[in-house]
């Protein structure tokens, strides 16, 4: 049995002893996948009184909302993102150049800091209807203003920050399209629509639906902008269940249901990316054919891409750093260098630990790339299209049970209660984290290890080279800017993240986040813009470093 054992876990020689690689990875991607697996075991325990009692009552309204916020979502980031990654790769017109990366901008928003913006900009006692009372002499009741905080409203919230997601993987589909079949298209008499519609469109397909599938996995995710604009969904709904009806296990029966959407959406896009078979071909080195556009053409395409970029990030980042300033006296005081402090920290430590166990993920994968590790990699890696509320119940029950169960095992035996070790703890949130961002680091590993041809590994194996001597120095010296892009993107998601953040944290412990959130809240809007402005800032950073790679990318193939 060991051998048989050792054969699956063993390197590409065969059977072969077990070694840390061969234990430590698979053991790694378990522990990693327990949130997910512990969520969906929830199915199998017997219902009880609550769960009965919401699907009877605000079940049917969780999945009505959250069917009309994907499809709503869905068509708005489709409608923006594809045609502005059309207009800035194809068209050429004034301004085309600012706008391939600034499309990029309203990625680093936040979608419940977007939404606090625009409820202090649009209320009732708003600048925009104080002012339209003021010019018109209007009092209450006199006009008509559409709701911000509805479904609609967080539709629209929600697309104007999730459409870079189409964006980005439509325009490096388009970026890299063969010259000859566009050129093609032309000769057949095609105008700019039409090719676009039957040519192009298609071979970029299988990159707008994963771009749809990541941003509809972050609808789903989505908790601080349903909550504030009072719009029942899954998550609404499994926090109010666990923190107002008490119930820990209607509440995991309701995000493994949620899960199902999630699975969905996984399956779909493997679906589409199976049955794609698109093939591009010749001369992706010349530069693209490009529509000179002139006069009105030019002016609509110039409105096309601001729009986007206005409401998503310029305007909700002028009020923003409108607001902060006018607080700032009061605002930027000891309790918020606390906030930062806490957030910085955690965030860079998640940072770190996400990185190395990516690193052992992936070296390990490369070491022994066995069906077991592969599986298990690709397991672990599954947290990011896992909501972080769902991943904070997958946490807390086992951590719960455990913390729990050596209590009562210190009880019995040397009559010493040892209350709560990781329930509630830095150690559960940053755990938590890692689960669930795992996946952003690991793929940057995994694209710099592939960078790396195995008969570099070779050859310092042969010079007596160790595996982790090979890793040191070989591997990471030519990985450093993959280790830092994923480092990076680490901290700026763990610095977003909130509803995790919000479940798991210690008593007393906050972060510019859940600040934000806890003033919105109370509706001191005004109050919470410079936390959220730190976090727009701070996630500024891999938007540069995603807009810099595609432009690098479409230099290297021009060359």
């Amino acid at each position: 049995m060991k051998h048989i054992f050792a054969r699956y876990i063993g390197g590409r020689g065969g059977s072969r002893p077990l070694d840390f690689w061969g234990v430590g990875v698979p053991l790694v991607a378990l522990a990693l996948s327990v949130p997910v697996l512990v969520v969906l075991s929830s199915v199998f325990k017997p219902t009880g009184e609550v769960w009965r009692h919401l699907a009877a009552t605000v079940l049917p309204d969780y999945v009505g909302n959250t069917l009309l916020l994907m499809l709503g979502v869905g068509v708005g980031t489709l409608l923006i993102g594809v045609s502005c990654a059309w207009v800035c790769t194809l068209c050429r017109f004034p301004g085309r150049r600012i706008f391939q990366w600034a499309l990029l901008l309203p990625m680093a928003m936040p979608a419940y800091i977007i939404a606090y913006t625009y409820t202090g900009m649009l209320d009732f006692a708003g600048p925009l209807q104080t002012a339209l009372r003021a010019w018109f002499d209007w009092g209450f009741g006199d006009y008509w203003f559409p709701e911000i905080r509805s479904l609609p409203g967080a539709i629209l919230m929600l697309s104007l920050v999730l459409y870079p997601y189409v964006y980005l993987l439509a325009r490096a589909a388009f970026l890299e399209q063969s010259v000859c079949v566009l050129e093609a298209s032309r000769t057949l008499g095609c105008g700019p629509w039409r090719s676009f519609f039957t040519v192009a469109l298609p071979m970029a397909r299988p990159a707008i639906i994963a771009g749809l599938t990541l941003a509809l996995m972050e609808t789903l995710a989505d908790f601080g902008t349903v909550q504030y604009f009072g719009v029942d969904t899954f998550t609404t709904g499994i926090f109010r269940t666990w923190y107002g009806l008490g119930d820990i296990d209607a509440a995991s029966q309701l995000a493994a249901l949620m899960m199902t959407f999630v699975l969905v959406l996984i399956v779909l896009e493997r679906w589409s990316r199976h049955r794609a078979r698109y093939h591009n071909t010749g001369q992706r080195h010349q530069d693209l054919p490009g529509y000179q556009l002139r006069g009105g053409r030019a002016l609509a395409a110039f409105v096309v891409c601001l729009l986007p970029l206005s409401f998503g990030f310029l305007l909700p980042a002028a009020q923003l750093g409108a607001w902060a300033v006018a607080t700032w006296e009061h605002s930027f005081d000891a309790d918020f260098l606390i906030l930062m402090r806490n957030s910085l920290l955690l965030a860079a430590g998640a940072a770190v630990l996400t990185l190395a166990l990516a690193l052992l993920l992936a070296y390990g994968k490369r070491l022994r790339p066995t069906p077991v590790i592969r599986a298990g990699v690709q397991v672990a890696s599954m947290g990011y299209a896992v909501p972080g509320l769902v991943i904070a119940i997958g946490v807390i029950i086992p951590f719960a049970w455990l913390d729990n169960t050596v209590d009562s095992w210190m009880r019995d035996n040397f009559n010493i209660s040892t209350g709560l070790l990781l329930s509630g703890t830095v150690a559960a949130l940053l755990f938590a984290y890692v689960a669930r961002f795992m996946a952003v680091a690991l793929h940057a590993v995994e694209a710099g290890l592939g960078k790396v041809k195995h008969s570099m590994d070779d050859a310092a194996r042969v010079m007596g080279l160790r595996p982790l001597q090979v890793l040191r120095r070989v591997h990471l010296p030519v990985l450093r800017g993959s280790l830092l892009t994923a480092l990076l993107l680490v901290f700026v998601d763990v610095l977003k993240e909130l509803p995790a953040t919000l479940v798991l944290r210690p008593f007393n412990f906050n972060t510019l986040a859940v600040r934000a959130f806890e003033l919105a809240s109370d509706e001191f809007l005004a109050e919470s813009s410079l936390a959220a402005l730190a976090i727009v800032a701070a996630g500024i950073v891999p938007v540069i470093l995603l807009s810099l790679t595609i432009a690098r990318s479409r230099k290297q193939q021009e060359r």
